[in-house]
């Protein structure tokens, strides 16, 4: 297993968990769709990189971006680290982890 893998499949399970939680706390449906969409394509694109196959990673980089641009904009609107920058903080990492096996 690559850790692009290993941070894909990670990273997809905190996203879903984290928009069951938005679903829980303040029954918002978008928060509960969103983060089931992405951390759904997050966990694909970690199995198709088990598969051996190079454009799951491009995947993975691709929704990771785009997480952290939305949340990165909900973190500069609210100033509240729970979960907007949490999550930026999370997906910047992740896509750092990831880039670095682009160049592999």
């Amino acid at each position: 297993m690559t850790i692009g893998a290993a941070v894909a499949l990670i990273y997809g399970a905190l996203t879903i968990i984290g928009g069951m939680i938005g679903y829980f706390k303040s029954r918002s449906k978008a928060s509960i769709i969103s983060g089931s969409i992405a951390g759904f394509l997050l966990i694909l694109s970690g199995l198709i990189q088990l598969q051996g196959q190079p454009w799951g990673l491009l995947l993975g980089l691709a929704i990771t971006l785009g997480l952290i641009i939305i949340f990165g904009i909900r973190f500069n609107k609210t100033r509240q680290y729970m979960p907007a920058g949490l999550m930026t903080f999370l997906g910047a990492v992740v896509f750092a982890v990831m880039l670095s096996q682009l160049r592999k």
